[in-house]
């Protein structure tokens, strides 16, 4: 389980097909080398990987991750090549401070940036999600967008806008986003388990 607050910014430096559709991705960061096990998960812009080797880049760890081919269908990994900076963060620990939502690093799908715009201070987000993830999202509700743990602000038929405060925009990867990126959204946990007793009555 992951909390949708990031700890780094990782950036892809090898991706290497395998059998089966299988893709083995490098990714360089700044957590220290000892500190991560082998199988251990880290969530890499909203998608929980196990972590297969560990080593160097340059001056930087380098975990290696394993996505398989349904991880490759169903989100951004399928598009991840060397240069792409990915939003990281390690397994909620017991004791933890819960600063976001409660996030299970299993995308939902994919939403598109629509529209940004840079107000004073921060960017307000305007993004098209699936219709049938719309129903999940609710104003004041929470969503992770590339593994960030946002509030949503707005709701259409088939959109919703969530605003990005200036230390959100500095340390993940939303402060680079632009009209026509993919990204991935988690749904709220709560709001699925609602969703599926409100179907069972």
């Amino acid at each position: 389980m992951f909390t949708g607050i990031v700890t780094d910014m990782g950036e892809v430096v090898a991706v290497e097909p395998r059998a089966e559709g299988l893709r083995r991705l490098t990714v360089a960061c700044g957590y220290p080398a000892d500190s991560i096990a082998i199988g251990a998960s880290i969530a890499h812009s909203g998608v929980c990987l196990t972590v297969v080797e560990v080593g160097a880049h340059r001056n930087r760890t380098a975990i290696s991750v394993d996505a398989a081919a349904e991880t490759l269908r169903m989100t951004t990994a399928g598009q991840w090549r060397a240069g792409r900076r990915l939003n990281l963060e390690r397994a909620l620990k017991i004791g933890d401070e819960l600063g976001g939502h409660i996030v299970a690093g299993h995308a939902d799908g994919i939403v598109t940036l629509e529209r940004r715009e840079d107000l004073t201070g921060m960017a307000k987000l305007t993004l098209r999600a699936p219709h049938e993830l719309m129903r999940f999202v609710a104003v004041k509700g929470s969503v992770a967008l590339d593994g960030v743990s946002l509030t949503v602000n707005e709701v259409t038929a088939d959109s919703f806008s969530v605003l990005i405060i200036p230390h959100t925009l500095a340390v993940t990867t939303l402060g680079a986003a632009k009209a026509g990126d993919a990204m991935n959204i988690e749904i709220d946990l709560m709001a699925r388990y609602a969703a599926r007793l409100m179907e069972t009555k």
